[in-house]
Order: C-alpha cells, then structure tokens, then sequence
C-alpha cells in the first residue's frame, strides 16, 4: 500500500546545528544476548543487498542486536510522519484546545468554495485521526493512487468508513500547530529529538517548495502546499533509521524516556487500538495514526507500525520487546524495491528469532 510522498521549499526556517556524525545512541549486544540466531540474521545480509535495501536497525529493550547498512543517513519517511505527529497531539491533548470530540464546525476547518457540506463539518478530530472523517476532499501530497481510490464525496458519513485519507492527516497537522501556537517540525525538535538525543535531527526545515526542487542533504523536512487542491499542506520529515529508532523505543517504552513522560501512555493505549480492521485473515487493523496487528489472546499489547511508501518501516512488538527500522533510499531515480522485499525482510527477522 504504497503512500505518499515528496516535494521541497524553498523559505528556511529557525535552525539547529546538527551534531557531528559518528557514535550512537544505543548499548549494543549480540544477536544470543537478545535472543536471535546470528546465523539466521547473517543470512538476510544477502536479502538486504539484493533487494535494495539502505539500512536495518534491529533493537531488543533498546538495545542494538543488528545493524545493516548506513542509519545515520537522513531519508524522507514519507508517511511515518503520522506517527511523528501523534507524539505531538498527544502532549497537546487536555491543554484545552485540542479535543477529541470537537468537530471540524468547532475548529473553524473551511476549504474553498464550494466549501464543506455541513456532515462533513460534523467530523471529529478523532476520526481525522482513525481516517474515518467521511471528507473525501483533494488533498496535498496525494498519490495517483489514493486520488483514483478516494470515494466520492457524501458517500459515507463521518465515523462510518475506513479511508487512508491524506487530507484527514494534513488537517490534524493544521489543527495542532492552531491550537499549540508551534510549528510542528520545531515542536518535534523540542519535545521529542531534544529529549530523546536525536543525533541527525537537527529541525532545519524548508517550506513550500516547488515540484521537482532538489532536497538539501541537510534538510530536516519540508512543507507541502497544493493550493489548488486543499488549503491545508503536508508537512515531510526526513530521519536518519537511528533516530526512527529512537522514537520506536520511546513508544516501546509507553512514552517515558529517562524517567520523563515525553507522550502519554494511555495515548498510546488508547490510539493503538484497533479502530478498523484492513483485514481480517492477517489481523491488519488501524488506531490513530499508526498500523496495528489485532492482539492474539494473551497478547498485553498489540504490535503496531507505520509504513512510507510501502518499502520505509517503524515496527514496535511488545511481545517481543523489538523495534524494527527499515529504510530505502527513494530520493533517487530508478529504486526497485517494493513491498514483497519488505515482507520477506520482515518476515526473515521474525524467523530468526530462538524459540
């Protein structure tokens, strides 16, 4: 399920130097000590190269047990940035003005005339944020895709129907930088890649580009602005697979970070529930702004994910105490990896695995 995508600005924002590279942020320990065979894990370097891969992280109670390729490379993670966002809402939540049940009416959300009909202002944020608005409405950073699948307007009341639906994800991003008075990438700089000891995000972010700008290799992300199709833009980030897994371990780790609750823990709780079931025979469901898998009788909590473009990948398994980073680089012409590449590697981790 490929989504998303690109594009560059060209006005700079507030900037943090980026720190120098080498190092990271993470003890390491053999593939035994987190109880996978290094063997197996030696085997899928040959996958890994073969498909196209750029990097894998693996990391048991976060600790690294695998590495592979270059993780301190900053890519575009397409649409990971929903995660990114949830961690940010997350904090605003309670604060007052971002509320779950306030409806797009409460929030003032308009778009150009015609405008929105008044079911489609009844949406809540909460649905924006389960992709089950109802408002099928052109939307920045729309693939071909998601604009040939996306149903016609009115067809489905808000909170009635599943849709991956950028516009939902591009107005929540609208609605948080309104009501936190932030902009989001500055927001994530502070209350997140500080914290957290990011070591490649440095918040230099460049707004409303042209298509087909080149991207800065020092670019921390980027805005997106159609406006002949929605007056809401997309915000882009780009990470390198270290500090993708940083922000894994945080979620791994109920939101807490050294002691510090960087995001709520009944927000994760909560938005990695099961909101809508994708399908049923593989247990593929959707929360608030992540992927799920359906919990298995037993389970404590269920694994949940997030896929850019179908090849980039931030996997959390409870269970199993792992975080799971992989990355393609799809900032250059002619890349032939696809989702079956992702599938085989995902699969081939789970394998390696000691019973």
């Amino acid at each position: 399920m490929s989504r998303v995508l690109c594009a560059l600005l060209c006005v700079l924002l507030p900037v943090v130097a980026a720190p120098a590279r080498g190092g990271d942020a993470f003890e390491h320990v053999s593939p035994a000590e987190a109880g996978y065979s290094a063997e197996r894990l030696e085997a899928l370097r040959n996958l890994l190269a073969r498909s196209g891969s750029e990097s894998l992280l693996l990391l048991h109670d976060g600790k690294v047990f695998y590495e592979w390729g270059d993780v301190r490379r900053k890519r575009l993670v397409h649409s990971i940035r929903k995660p990114l966002l949830h961690a940010l809402i997350g904090r605003e939540l309670g604060r007052g003005c971002l509320q779950m049940d306030r409806t797009l009416q409460d929030y003032g959300v308009e778009e150009d005339p015609p405008g929105l009909t008044a079911q489609e202002r009844s949406a809540t944020l909460r649905q924006l944020l389960q992709s089950r608005s109802g408002v099928y409405h052109p939307a920045a950073a729309e693939t071909e895709g998601m604009q040939a699948q996306r149903p016609a307007r009115g067809s489905h009341a808000p909170g009635t129907y599943y849709y991956y639906n950028n516009w939902d994800f591009n107005v929540a991003g609208a609605l948080y930088e309104q009501c936190a008075g932030r902009m989001i990438h500055a927001a994530f700089l502070e209350d997140i890649a500080r914290p957290l000891g990011m070591l490649d995000y440095a918040g230099r972010v460049e707004a409303w580009p042209q298509d087909g700008d080149p991207i800065p290799t020092d670019a921390d992300g980027f805005r997106k602005r159609e406006p002949e199709r929605s007056r809401f833009g997309a915000y882009h980030f780009r990470l390198s697979a270290h500090d993708l897994a940083l922000f894994g371990q945080l979620y791994l780790d109920h939101g807490q970070w050294r002691g510090e609750q960087l995001v709520p823990a009944d927000w994760i709780d909560e938005s990695t529930q099961p909101a809508s079931i994708l399908d049923e025979r593989y247990g593929l469901a959707y929360g608030q702004l992540w992927d799920v898998l359906v919990p298995e009788d037993g389970d404590a909590r269920p694994s949940f994910y997030h896929t850019g473009l179908g090849v980039h990948m931030l996997g959390v398994y409870p269970k199993h105490g792992l975080v799971l980073v992989h990355r393609v680089d799809t900032e250059r012409d002619g890349v032939t990896f696809d989702e079956g590449n992702l599938y085989r590697i995902i699969r081939a981790v789970h394998a390696a695995r000691m019973p």
